[in-house]
């Protein structure tokens, strides 16, 4: 597979040469690790070649335990691409060229194992490995789109109640941005933080706006495309595009893979700041510059827990409901029409 080719020699190139690739802003990756992840992506591009033949029941294990391994660690690789998209938008600049590079190649590599595994799955079940139906005739002919359709209403109610855990995070930002204290921390204090950051984050201060609110503000406008029919065809306001059937990839794959990094670390803050505050793990350390208060730090943590975590388990519910009304289908199958409504 060539996708796995190109991860395994830019990662062995790095192993090699001693470039840093950072994992976390304090965590880099360390040569061996690399040299791993390379030896890896070829054993998934050797799965994914394997795939296609005739195996003995040795050989399907084989291939699906490969496939079931690598692909939860490649998507590890591409849990952070959310914070380098959110730090490129407020235009603070990029701090790995390497970095952004690891996780676009952990992302690319990620979503073609997720499309060969899952076409995989099909093809062991009897069904057919483009879209999943049992059908007699070839798997080449032309697919059936389904029309545009709006999520179910339970869909749409879960994704605002998950949503509204942006609400205190966002509420805090916002009161230190208009010049209000919040948590044991003075709006002073937060802008003094903050003095080093881009010229547009300052901007958007300036008018009440952090720029993590805004980049959860891009997330809702993401969520509200996978649960309404302009996420499916292009609406008017995108001019040339206007009427054309939006690919179904276009806003699964970010809304999958932003979902995954935030889903997990949200809740990883929220099982964290109480477990903290009765003392059962570590306290974290305090910003004292900032004149962080352990109290009002372990509030600020718990609060990004509902905020990442809500935003997370939101997008990965549209996303569910999205790719079961769009899923298309071979025309040798039965017609989109025909399939019982979706009730996601």
């Amino acid at each position: 597979m060539t996708c796995g080719a190109a991860y395994a020699v830019v990662e062995a190139t790095w192993a090699v040469t001693g470039t840093a690739v950072p994992f976390t802003p304090h965590i880099r990756y360390s040569p061996a690790v690399q040299l791993i992840l390379a030896g890896l992506a070829v054993a998934a591009g050797v799965a994914c070649r394997a795939t296609g033949r005739q195996l003995g029941r040795p050989g399907r294990t084989a291939v699906g335990g490969a496939l079931v391994l690598t692909v939860p660690v490649f998507a590890m690789g591409a849990t952070s691409l959310p914070a380098y998209v959110v730090t490129l938008a407020a235009g603070s600049g990029l701090e790995s060229a390497t970095g952004l590079a690891h996780v676009l190649l952990s992302t690319a590599f990620t979503a073609a194992l997720a499309l060969v595994a899952l076409s995989y799955r099909r093809r062991l079940t009897g069904r057919c490995p483009r879209c999943g139906q049992q059908h007699a005739g070839g798997h080449d002919g032309p697919l059936v789109h389904p029309g545009a359709t709006t999520a179910s209403r339970r869909t749409r109610r879960l994704a605002y109640l998950l949503m509204c855990g942006l609400l205190p995070w966002a509420g805090v930002k916002t009161v230190w941005t208009l010049g209000g204290d919040a948590l044991g921390i003075t709006a002073e204090k937060w802008r003094e933080s903050n003095s080093g950051g881009s010229e547009v984050a300052k901007a958007l201060a300036e008018v009440g706006i952090d720029v993590t609110v805004l980049a959860a503000g891009l997330g809702f406008f993401l969520l509200a495309g996978l649960m309404y029919p302009w996420g499916q065809v292009f609406p008017r306001w995108t001019l040339f595009l206007s009427g054309r059937r939006v690919p179904r990839l276009l806003p699964l794959v970010p809304a999958w893979l932003t979902a995954l990094g935030l889903s997990v670390y949200g809740v990883f803050l929220i099982v964290y700041a109480p477990l903290a505050a009765l003392g059962m793990l570590p306290a974290p350390r305090l910003d004292t510059d900032l004149g962080a208060t352990l109290s009002g730090t372990l509030w600020l943590a718990a609060f990004g827990g509902t905020a990442f975590g809500g935003l997370g388990f939101a997008l990965l519910t549209a996303a569910r409901s999205y790719a079961a009304r769009t899923r298309p289908v071979c025309a040798t199958a039965t017609p989109p029409e025909a399939r019982p409504p979706d009730t996601r």
